[in-house]
C-alpha cells in the first residue's frame, strides 16, 4: 500500500511537470471607449516569446503590453507564449466602443500625437478625415519646420521628393472655404489649415490638405495687447492664462482657420520642430507621417 502511494505520487509530478505552462492574460479593462488604453497582463512569466495580436493588424512581443484600438467594435485578442518548440495559446474578446469626439491618430518617427478635429469648423474636419481615409497623408513629409513657431506638412508632392526638390505648392486641387472661430487660438498644438498670401486670396481659404501644427513660444501681456489692437480682438483671460502659460502664435488668429488641436503627444511636436533644416526649413532627414482616423 505504501509502495502504490508512492508510485502515484511521482505520476502525479511527472504529470503536472509535463504538462503546458499557463498562457492565460488578463487585461485591466474588457470594454473602452476610444481612444482609451487597454493594458494586458501575460500569465505566464518565464515564456521564451510572448506574440500579441490584437486583432486589428497590430501586433506586439511585449510581455505586459498596453494598446489603443483605432476602430471600434468587437476585437479578438490572441496572445500566444512560447516555450521552446512548444506554444500556448489565449484568446479573449474585447469590445471597443467610438469616440465621443472626432479624433485622429498622427504618427511619425518621434512619437505619436492624438488631435480632436473641431465640430465648429466642418468643412475642414470633413476635408481631413476624408483625405486620411484615403491614405493620402501616409508618407508625406513635414516640410517646412520653424522651431518656436510651427510644423508644416500635407503636400502631396513630398511625397519621395529629391532632397533639392521645392516643395509647398502642391495639394489637391482644391481650396476649404474660411472657418474662423473666434474661441479657436493658435495656441501650442493648435492644427491650422495653411494657405496662399491675401494678394491673391482675399477670402483666405485654406489649402486643400496642407496644415501645420503651432509649437509658437512664450507670450507677454503687452504682446497680446498689441495684437488685440492691430486686429481688433478681444482675448478672454482664459485665452491670455494659455499663451502666457503654454505659448503659441497670436499673431496669424483670425489669419489662418485653426480646425483641430493635439491632445496628446506635445513633445511630439518639440521633438520635430528641434531637427537640423536645410534652406527652405525643410528637414534633413525626412520626417515621414501616418495618419489615422479614429471611430
Amino acid at each position: 500500500m505504501q509502495i502504490i502511494f508512492r508510485l502515484s505520487t511521482l505520476l502525479m509530478f511527472v504529470f503536472f511537470s509535463c504538462s503546458p505552462k499557463v498562457s492565460m492574460f488578463t487585461l485591466d479593462k474588457s470594454s473602452v471607449k476610444i481612444p482609451e488604453k487597454i493594458h494586458f497582463t501575460s500569465g505566464s512569466s518565464d515564456a521564451d516569446k510572448y506574440e500579441w495580436d490584437f486583432g486589428d493588424g497590430s501586433q506586439s512581443n511585449d510581455k505586459n503590453p498596453s494598446h489603443r484600438f483605432l476602430k471600434s467594435g468587437e476585437h479578438t485578442v490572441v496572445l500566444k507564449t512560447h516555450y521552446g518548440n512548444k506554444i500556448k495559446e489565449s484568446k479573449m474578446n474585447v469590445n471597443i466602443a467610438p469616440p465621443d469626439r472626432c479624433l485622429v491618430q498622427l504618427e511619425t518617427k518621434y512619437g505619436t500625437m492624438l488631435i480632436h478635429l473641431y465640430d465648429e469648423t466642418p468643412q475642414h474636419r470633413d476635408n481631413f478625415i476624408k483625405l486620411a481615409e484615403q491614405g493620402y497623408y501616409n508618407d508625406l513629409i513635414f516640410h517646412r519646420v520653424i522651431s518656436g513657431f510651427m510644423i508644416q506638412g500635407g503636400d502631396p508632392d513630398s511625397r519621395n521628393a529629391s532632397a533639392n526638390s521645392q516643395l509647398g505648392s502642391g495639394g489637391p486641387g482644391y481650396t476649404v472655404p474660411a472657418e474662423f472661430v473666434k474661441s479657436f487660438i493658435h495656441k501650442k498644438g493648435a492644427l491650422a489649415a495653411a494657405r496662399t498670401g491675401d494678394a491673391g486670396n482675399p477670402q483666405k481659404r485654406s489649402s486643400g490638405s496642407q496644415f501645420y501644427i503651432v509649437q509658437g513660444s512664450a507670450q507677454s501681456e503687452g504682446a497680446l495687447t498689441r495684437i488685440e489692437d492691430q486686429k481688433g480682438l478681444k482675448y478672454t483671460d482664459q485665452q491670455k492664462k494659455i499663451y502666457l502659460e503654454s505659448g503659441g502664435t497670436p499673431f496669424l488668429d483670425q489669419e489662418y482657420t485653426v480646425f483641430g488641436e493635439v491632445v496628446e503627444g506635445l513633445d511630439v511636436i518639440d521633438k520635430i520642430a528641434a531637427v537640423q533644416t536645410a534652406r527652405g526649413d525643410r528637414p534633413l532627414e525626412d520626417v515621414k507621417m501616418k495618419v489615422t482616423p479614429l471611430h
